[in-house]
């Protein structure tokens, strides 16, 4: 019981040692009789701890503390004694006791009780309403606002800010500032005729624009042409029904020479596709059967004569190492050569004034090199855009030539026999003006395989 009694007492003392602390109720004094005996515990687990634990000294402790905040809006240790202690005089101003006075004779001077009852007894401030200082965006807009100050310090002006400025200078000036349309629920807009044939000028541009009578503007990428061949190109004079004789020669002979390409890639491709039959003769065929009956007889690699053991094995001799002598002799040597570099280098500097004239020569040649190769560039350029572009995975092929043998050629318009088709012209020279890719006809392929049948009545003929 004592020991007890010692433990409590040590608990009270440490509790009224904390700083700021002047106790108020009397059960934290000393002469609290109630005392209650200690339980002995394990106290190996934190369920133990919590229900075997005695806090009632640091309990009471916080209980006054939080009194006094609510007396006297903290704790009395902290107080001056101005504020808790007044020095009676015995003496009243004559202005207190009439003001004094005034309140008693009026009605209302005594607030009610139910006023009373509502009023706060506590001395500590409500906690503050975190949310009703909060803003929608506030870090996002401080953000905005201390770009916008080091825009304004650097002299950078905001958008809003110049056309303001632009709109003022020229209202200044007298020029008329384009106008934005006016909205479609305004009153005071102007009427028009909706199914007038003639087009509005008051009308709404997006009107105009969905009704076709204002065409959009157009891109000036799809005003460019994809080839600079013309639609339709000419014939060449040796295809007309009645030619020349030395143009019609012409037109055959490039015929021909299409024609020669034609098969030298054909033979080229024969070629390579060919598979080189070697045919057996006699002495082949006896290899063969003989291969892997004869032993060869291993030939043993013949070994060096002489002595070997006077071959030395093993890591080689390690270099000897320098005297003073030889390393101040290589340093030397060093020395003077990179003397004689530098020597050499001014001389070719020197030299280099001699030979202005074969610098210049040699630059006018460069700069002569470089505009031919621009030259040609730019006309191989423009021969490319003559050329049908690659725009599929097949390639443009070039159609063949419609020409007539001399002894094909018609005598008259009305023994002329018609060559080529108009559509596959078309289609092909669409091809290449690249304005359609190259295409092949589409194959047909069967997703099943026909299935043959014999029938009753053909059964019956046979």
């Amino acid at each position: 019981m004592t020991n007890n009694k010692a433990t409590h007492e040590r608990h009270k003392r440490v509790a009224a040692a904390q700083p700021g602390f002047l106790p108020v109720k009397s059960s934290l004094d000393g002469n609290s009789s109630v005392i209650k005996p200690r339980k002995r515990v394990n106290k190996n687990k934190k369920k133990s701890w919590n229900k075997f634990s005695d806090i009632q000294d640091v309990e009471e402790f916080l209980d006054d503390v939080r009194l006094q905040e609510r007396a006297t809006g903290g704790l009395i240790s902290e107080k001056t004694d101005d504020s808790l202690f007044f020095v009676d005089t015995g003496e009243t101003d004559e202005k207190d006791t009439q003001a004094q006075t005034t309140v008693k004779k009026g009605k209302h001077s005594k607030p009610l009780r139910i006023d009373l009852i509502l009023q706060p007894d506590s001395h500590i401030p409500a906690p503050k309403n975190v949310l009703a200082f909060q803003q929608p965006n506030a870090k996002k807009q401080r953000r905005i606002s201390e770009n916008a100050a080091k825009l304004a310090a650097m002299g950078v002006l905001p958008r809003r800010e110049k056309l303001l400025q632009l709109r003022r200078a020229a209202a200044a000036s007298g020029v008329s500032v384009k106008e934005h349309p006016v909205a479609n629920n305004n009153p005071d807009r102007a009427f028009y005729d909706l199914w007038s044939a003639g087009t509005p000028e008051m009308a709404d541009p997006y009107y105009l624009e969905q009704t076709k009578k204002k065409l959009v503007k157009r891109p000036d990428r799809l005003n460019e042409k994809p080839s600079v061949l013309p639609a339709i190109e000419v014939i060449a004079p040796g295809g007309s029904y009645n030619p020349d004789f030395f143009s019609h020669q012409d037109l055959l002979r490039e015929a021909h020479e299409v024609e020669v390409k034609k098969q030298k890639a054909e033979e080229k491709l024969t070629r390579q596709l060919a598979v080189n039959e070697d045919k057996a003769t006699e002495e082949s065929t006896f290899k063969e059967q003989v291969e892997g009956l004869i032993e060869e007889e291993e030939i043993e690699p013949k070994e060096p004569e002489g002595d070997t053991e006077d071959t030395v094995i093993g890591p080689t001799a390690t270099q000897e190492k320098k005297t003073e002598k030889q390393r101040k002799k290589e340093k030397a040597k060093r020395i003077k050569d990179l003397q004689r570099k530098a020597e050499r280098q001014v001389i070719d500097k020197q030299q280099q004034l001699f030979q202005l004239r074969s610098i210049h020569t040699s630059l006018k040649k460069q700069e002569q090199r470089t505009k031919m190769r621009q030259a040609q560039r730019k006309a191989q350029q423009e021969a490319q855009k003559s050329m049908p572009r690659r725009l599929s995975r097949l390639k443009f092929q070039t159609p063949d030539l419609d020409v007539q043998l001399s002894d094909e050629l018609a005598s008259s318009l009305r023994s002329l026999k018609p060559e080529g088709s108009i559509l596959k012209d078309r289609f092909k020279s669409l091809q290449k003006r690249n304005i359609i890719e190259p295409r092949e006809r589409a194959r047909f392929k069967r997703k099943y395989k026909l299935k043959y049948s014999e029938k009753r009545a053909f059964r019956e003929i046979e």
